[in-house]
């Protein structure tokens, strides 16, 4: 059964938005006291460690996001923590690529920062199979 699923991807035009959602009700995140949510696009090494995190968000709705996409991108979950949203509006051909949703909790602070952002991609260890994003100039 797969944790997380995406949905919400396809093609657009430039200047144009999307509304990426990730079904996350099946997932054991919201019994724990903090947790990680993010997007993440593919990175240079091709491996799920190597993604890159385009937007991510806490249980306490702290958001922080790829300067590439600051203004234009917004991450949001439900109140329940269920599912996961990212608002993409002027999309640029550049943000042409999969889309992945992943999750991270359940590991101390001695482990991995308790702050999203400074979270390594290889500590998110749920994954969906990710949303394609094509953006035609």
């Amino acid at each position: 059964v797969q944790a997380l699923t995406e949905s919400g991807g396809g093609s657009v035009q430039a200047g144009g938005s999307l509304r990426l959602s990730c079904e996350a009700s099946s997932l054991a995140h919201r019994g724990h006291h903090h947790y990680c949510l993010g997007w993440f696009r593919p990175g240079p090494g091709g491996e799920r460690r190597d993604r890159i995190a385009v937007a991510v968000i806490d249980r306490a709705n702290t958001t922080t996001y790829a300067d590439s996409v600051k203004g234009r991108f917004i991450i949001s979950q439900e109140a329940t923590g269920a599912t996961l949203f990212l608002q993409m509006t002027n999309l640029k051909p550049e943000d042409t690529s999969m889309y992945y949703c992943a999750a991270s909790f359940g590991y101390p602070e001695s482990v991995t920062p308790r702050d999203c952002s400074t979270r390594a991609t290889r500590w998110f260890d749920y994954w969906g199979l990710g949303t394609q994003v094509t953006v035609s100039s």
